[in-house]
């Protein structure tokens, strides 16, 4: 009888030890509780590519204006930040002189045609030689060409804006006699703003081509993310930094009052750089065995209420590539597929596990 109670006690003990092996315990021999994990879904949680450069508001171009005949400047309206459109009078020269010049021109024209109808007059009837016609007509010719000389000069004593601008820098004062070709004025072309970059010659040569790139620019000025079109990039390197110039545009749209040259914009350059098929993932989601890579998969266990609190993992492989050494791209997985984002080295095989919602406070 002793010997049967004996064993009865030896197999309710192993009873107990038996359950311990087949799962975690805590330090007090306590069952561990489930173990929770952070999900995501393998195709809404991929990475793009992006980069961020320091942009600075430039105008499409900056043009020093002169006169192209010389006088007394009598009127120069225009202030320095003063934004002027296209064929908007900015200064003005003393008119007297040219047009004076005009008349004089009419006047020595019309004489020449009253000698050049003479002169044919008379050679028609053998009174004077045709070289003498001949001369006449070239007289009259040289008196319309004085005329268009000094209707031009009337037409330059006044200087428009050539294009939709913005005053940068008055460079003459008013009531000055000029020159031909003296700065006057110098204005900033403001019918298409830009914004300029200075990129790495490493990143500039590893994107060939700048298809499947999308620009953005960001501003205090403007409210969230602008699109910015690629216009040109200088093909020398600066002297500094060996880095390329590139020139963006922004959406005439979407250009405030308030924009001028020399403000900053970040430059968003942002591209997947992936295949259709690649997935990023957190490097923290990828085993790496040596030459091979697995992700832990996560499968829902539904129980009989319907409920999928709770999940198996098990091991994928998968085949992992990087573009720039700090992203990892993922083939042969679907997008759809929940994987563990963090922690794998905890898990094994099978294991049984909750996801991670949270943190609560009681």
């Amino acid at each position: 009888m002793k010997r049967f109670a004996a064993l009865a006690i030896c197999l309710s003990l192993a009873a107990p030890l038996t359950a311990q092996q087949t799962q975690d315990l805590t330090p007090s021999g306590d069952p561990a509780p489930m173990r929770a994990v952070k999900l995501l879904r393998a195709g809404g949680d991929t990475a793009q590519l992006e980069r961020m450069f320091f942009g600075q508001v430039v105008a499409r171009e900056t043009v020093d204006l002169s006169f192209e005949v010389g006088g007394r400047l009598t009127m120069f309206d225009a202030q320095e930040g003063q934004s002027i459109d296209r064929g908007v009078q900015i200064a003005g020269l003393e008119k007297a002189a040219f047009e004076r010049a005009v008349e004089r021109a009419e006047l020595e024209l019309a004489q020449a045609e009253r000698a050049l109808s003479r002169a044919q007059t008379l050679a028609q009837s053998n009174a004077v030689s045709e070289t003498q016609a001949e001369n006449a007509l070239t007289a009259r010719d040289l008196a319309a060409v004085s005329l268009r000389e000094a209707r031009d000069a009337l037409a330059d004593t006044v200087l428009v804006a050539p294009f939709k601008a913005l005053v940068a820098s008055r460079l003459t004062p008013n009531f000055s006699n000029v020159t031909p070709g003296q700065a006057i004025v110098r204005l900033h072309d403001m019918s298409e703003v830009r914004v300029e970059i200075d990129v790495p010659e490493r990143l500039f040569q590893s994107r060939g081509s700048a298809d499947g790139i999308r620009f953005f620019g960001i501003s205090p000025l403007f409210k969230g993310e602008v699109p910015l079109q690629l216009r040109e990039f200088n093909a020398e390197t600066q002297s500094i930094g060996q880095s390329y110039r590139v020139t963006f545009a922004l959406p005439q749209s979407d250009v405030p009052a308030a924009i001028i040259p020399g403000a900053s914009m970040t430059v968003v350059a942002r591209s997947s750089g992936l295949a259709a098929s690649e997935i990023v993932l957190p490097p923290s989601a990828v085993k790496m065995t040596g030459e091979a890579a697995q992700v832990l998969v996560y499968s829902p266990v539904e129980d009989g209420a319907g409920d999928n609190e709770t999940g198996t993992v098990s091991w994928m492989p998968v085949t992992v590539s990087s573009s720039n050494g700090t992203q990892i791209a993922v083939n042969g997985i679907d997008p759809e597929t929940m994987i563990v984002a963090a922690g794998i080295q905890l898990l094994h095989e099978g294991d049984i596990v909750r996801p991670f919602i949270g943190l609560s406070a009681e």
